[in-house]
């Protein structure tokens, strides 16, 4: 029934797109995961910080899918939904074998399986991350458990190494090793008295922390690399940006948010913004009610200790994500609720258990009590899905429910230029500004459009603002290259894109760029070199195609000129620009049949392209 229900609410996913948050960074613009599985990928898998994060297994889990299904996208949610599943189901066989209570269990299961929060984590491609590493903590807690009832070292060590591979898909597995001393407390009972009235021996409590040391060096290696990572891709904000008196307001406010959006999952987006500031009656009362909660379960912890299990599973999983070291501009994330709220549900569903153990009828009022939070549950779920369909969708929802969000603005102004609203998309990047002047990917978006309309002196001021904000923007220097050359400062253009390359030479686009503006400059060899560099990071792109086509054409190269708009034509059947340069190019080479069939297609398309007819009529047809 778990497996079935949850794959049934989620299966909707197989009709989603990727989004263009992450996705790209991930997979879609990845040009080591778009080749999938091999040997160089797996390398790179292993040593590359890519995205502020160092989690191979993530990536390799991302050239596994591309392997199997390409870039379409419905196959990579599907098997983020059946991993989502299966930790679901983990996640019951897991309680069922610690406490033997069937029915709690289910419920902790189902809870986690359906709630809204947990949508983000599985219809988001780009955090594969959070329902793999979920898998393979539940798998080390299964090895920790048979070790614990066997002392069989095949299960501790089974336990290290899915650890360690958890840690390699998410780095926020680091409290495992509290879970685990959790584990112990209740319900593995290792913390009991031999009677009531004496206390263990403190050299039991030593046993079982230095039975986590090997778990705890892990943790403090994976701290340090994620460190590391995160500092080195600029995703770690500056204390300028998020002092740390904020950060701390902003934690305290955030543990109470979860919790109420646990009861209460509505206004859920991608991204809550970063507060300028916290107003101070929402700290002191966040932090009085966290207080009495701890009091309270302190209080009662000895006699219903899961309470203490449940509550600091919470506290605890969650401090890495708190933002006591904020990472990207978010307040808090749905997505970091995935693996805390297992501990709250825990002690939700035991404490109903008790507390209901005296009721009449309370067999039928728990089932139909528990149905009714469950259907509830996969409604919203349901709904919520909705959002997530693609970028449009999801974009327009978080600026629904959140304000100033300047980097949802500016993702959303990127979809409507992807499907053709520019002026809709310039519009959004003018507003990202004046939420945040401060946003150079919003500078280098508005240098883009303008490109594409051939306003290149506007461009080129946007360009050099977004590098006045950040001098390394591999992607702002490609995009002044390209506007210089426009401009026709072939020199310039050619230094940009070479310093673009510089920064990040893994980008196809400034590679297709600059063999174009040196073969415009005579340099044919080197501009050959870079066309071969483009073609090696992967398939090339329907613009950057007709880019080098027309470079050669302009060179007299027409035979290869034409090889690249057949290439074009291939990967966008319906491109205007494609057609009408092949067939100036077909009319150059004295085809003028195919060179008509060419220019026709692109009035069928574009009626109101004049220099089409132009062309059909000089060809002599109608």
């Amino acid at each position: 029934m778990l497996i079935i229900i949850t794959l049934a609410v989620f299966a909707k996913t197989a009709t989603h797109e990727f989004i263009n948050l992450d996705d790209p960074g991930y997979v879609t613009n990845n040009p080591v995961v778009k080749h999938g599985l091999t040997s160089a990928g797996f390398v790179w898998a292993f040593t590359s910080t890519t995205m502020s994060n160092w989690h191979p297994v993530t990536w390799l889990s991302h050239m596994t899918d591309v392997q199997l299904f390409g870039l379409k996208p419905a196959g990579h949610h599907l098997v983020s939904v059946v991993l989502h599943a299966v930790a679901a189901l983990l996640l019951f066989l897991l309680l069922v074998r610690l406490t033997d209570a069937a029915w709690p269990s289910f419920y902790v299961a189902a809870l986690f399986a359906l709630h809204p929060l947990h949508v983000e984590s599985v219809a988001w491609v780009a955090e594969r991350k959070d329902v793999l590493s979920c898998v393979l903590m539940l798998l080390a807690s299964h090895c920790y458990v048979s070790y614990v009832k066997s002392r069989r070292i095949a299960g501790y060590l089974g336990a290290l190494l899915l650890f360690l591979l958890g840690l390699m898909a998410k780095p926020m597995l680091v409290t495992f090793p509290v879970i685990l001393l959790l584990l112990d407390y209740w319900p593995l009972n290792r913390l009991a008295p031999a009677s009531p009235d004496v206390a263990p021996p403190p050299s039991r409590y030593l046993t079982l922390i230095k039975e986590k040391i090997p778990f705890l060096l892990l943790t403090l290696l994976s701290a340090a690399v994620t460190i590391y990572g995160q500092h080195k891709g600029g995703a770690m904000a500056t204390l300028d940006k998020a002092p740390i008196l904020l950060r701390v307001e902003n934690a305290i406010v955030a543990y109470i948010k979860y919790i109420g959006l646990m009861f209460w999952p509505s206004d859920l987006g991608i991204l809550y913004p970063f507060p300028k500031s916290v107003p101070l009656w929402l700290v002191l009362g966040s932090f009085l009610l966290l207080c009495a909660i701890s009091l309270l379960v302190v209080r009662f912890g000895r006699r219903v200790p899961y309470l203490v299990t449940g509550w600091l599973w919470y506290l605890v999983t969650l401090l890495p994500v708190i933002g006591l070291i904020q990472v990207g501009g978010q307040s808090m994330a749905d997505r970091y609720t995935y693996i805390p709220l297992i501990g709250l549900f825990i002690a939700l569903c035991w404490l109903v258990t008790d507390v209901s153990s005296g009721w009449r009828q309370r067999e039928a009022i728990l089932a139909g009590g528990g149905a009714a939070v469950l259907i509830t549950l996969a409604a919203l779920t349901w709904l919520q899905l909705d959002y997530w369909k693609n970028s449009l969708t999801i974009c327009r929802h978080t600026l629904a429910v959140t304000r100033d969000n300047y980097l949802i603005t500016n993702n959303y102004g990127i979809a409507l230029d992807e499907r053709g609203d520019h002026a809709g998309a310039y519009r959004l990047f003018k507003e990202t500004l004046e939420i945040y002047p401060g946003s150079a990917t919003a500078y280098t978006n508005l240098g883009a459009i303008c490109v594409r309309w051939g306003r290149y002196p506007e461009a080129l001021g946007y360009y050099q603002k977004a590098l006045a904000v950040v001098p390394d923007h591999a992607i702002a220097w490609a995009g002044l290259g390209k506007t210089l050359a426009g401009l026709g400062r072939q020199a310039e253009a050619i230094a940009a894109l070479e310093q673009s390359l510089q920064i990040d030479p893994n980008r196809q686009e400034p590679h297709i760029d600059l063999a174009a503006a040196l073969l415009q400059a005579g340099r044919t060899a080197e501009a050959m070199q870079h066309k071969q560099m483009a073609k090696e990071l992967g398939p090339v792109s329907t613009g950057a195609a007709i880019n080098m086509g027309v470079g050669l054409a302009k060179e007299g190269r027409l035979a290869e000129a034409l090889e690249q708009f057949n290439g074009a034509i291939e990967l966008d059947p319906d491109s205007v620009e494609a057609h009408f340069n092949r067939g100036v190019v077909l009319a150059k080479l004295n085809r003028p049949d195919e060179a008509a069939a060419d220019f026709q297609k692109v009035l069928q398309v574009s009626p109101g392209t004049s220099a089409a007819r132009d062309w059909l009529a000089r060809l002599g047809h109608k």
